[in-house]
C-alpha cells in the first residue's frame, strides 16, 4: 500500500483528501503545518507528498526545499497561486508537479499516478542510463564517458523525461505539461530553446540522441553519424 503524506493547514481540505485517498487504497498520513510535515517526513518512508504552499510555522516553499535536499520522493504542490513565475520557481525548487486550487480530485489522482509511475522507473542505485548517458538522480548530475556535464535544472528534468520514456515518442504537449505544468501559457518555442541547448551538451557529430519525429514529437534514440535534418 502506497504511503502518502499530506501537509495541509486547512482541516476541511485535509480531511477530504484523506477520505478520497483512503478510498482509492492509499495509506494516508497528515500534517497541519510545515514543521509537523518535516518531522513526520523524517519518521517514515513515504511514496509521495502532497504539499500545500500556504503553511504556518514553515512555508511550503521551504518545506519543499528541505524534503528535496535529502530525498527524490515525488512532491506534488497544492497551490492557490496562479502566477506563472511562482509555478516555475516551485518546479525549480524541486517539486515534481503542482495543481492549482480548486481542483478536481480525479485530476489529482492522475497526476499522482504519473509521479508514482515515474518514481518506479528510478534505478535502485540512483542511476538512470541510456547508451552513454548516465543520470545520477541523487546528485542531479549527467555523466558521459566518465565526464560530468553541467545541466540547468530544466535541462536535467528534460533529459530525465526522455530517459524515462526512452525510444518512445514524446509530443511537444507532453513535454510542456511534464516540465512546465498543465497551466503553462507561455510560448511553445521554449521547448525548442531547451532542446537545442540540451543537444549541444549531449550530442556530437558522430552521435545524436534526440530525434525529431515530424508531426508527432521527439524521441530519445541513438543515431550514429550526422543527421540530414535540422535540430528542430
Amino acid at each position: 500500500m502506497k504511503k502518502i503524506l499530506i501537509v495541509e493547514d486547512d482541516p476541511k481540505i485535509r480531511r477530504i483528501l484523506q477520505l478520497e485517498l483512503e478510498h482509492e487504497g492509499y495509506e494516508v498520513f497528515l500534517a497541519k503545518d510545515g514543521k509537523e510535515g518535516i518531522d513526520k517526513f523524517k519518521q517514515l518512508r513515504y511514496d509521495l507528498v502532497l504539499l500545500d504552499l500556504m503553511l504556518p510555522e514553515i512555508a511550503g516553499e521551504e518545506v519543499c526545499k528541505i524534503l528535496r535536499e535529502g530525498s527524490d520522493i515525488p512532491i506534488i504542490v497544492l497551490t492557490a497561486k496562479d502566477e506563472i513565475k511562482n509555478k516555475v520557481e516551485l518546479l525549480d525548487m524541486g517539486a515534481d508537479d503542482y495543481i492549482t486550487k480548486p481542483f478536481e480530485i480525479q485530476e489529482l489522482f492522475a497526476r499522482m499516478r504519473v509521479a508514482l509511475r515515474n518514481k518506479r522507473d528510478y534505478q535502485i542505485n540512483n542511476m538512470l542510463r541510456y547508451d552513454d548517458l548516465v543520470l545520477n538522480t541523487q546528485d542531479k548530475e549527467l555523466i558521459i564517458d566518465q565526464r560530468k556535464i553541467s545541466l540547468t535544472k530544466t535541462e536535467y528534468r528534460l533529459l530525465e523525461l526522455f530517459i524515462l520514456n526512452k525510444e518512445q515518442i514524446i509530443s511537444r504537449e507532453k513535454i510542456i505539461v511534464e516540465i512546465w505544468g498543465y497551466d503553462f501559457d507561455g510560448e511553445e518555442k521554449i521547448v525548442d530553446v531547451y532542446l537545442n541547448s540540451l543537444r549541444k551538451k549531449i550530442e556530437t557529430n558522430n552521435k545524436k540522441y534526440i530525434q525529431n519525429i515530424r508531426g508527432f514529437g521527439y524521441m530519445l534514440k541513438t543515431k550514429m553519424g550526422d543527421l540530414s535534418e535540422k535540430d528542430i
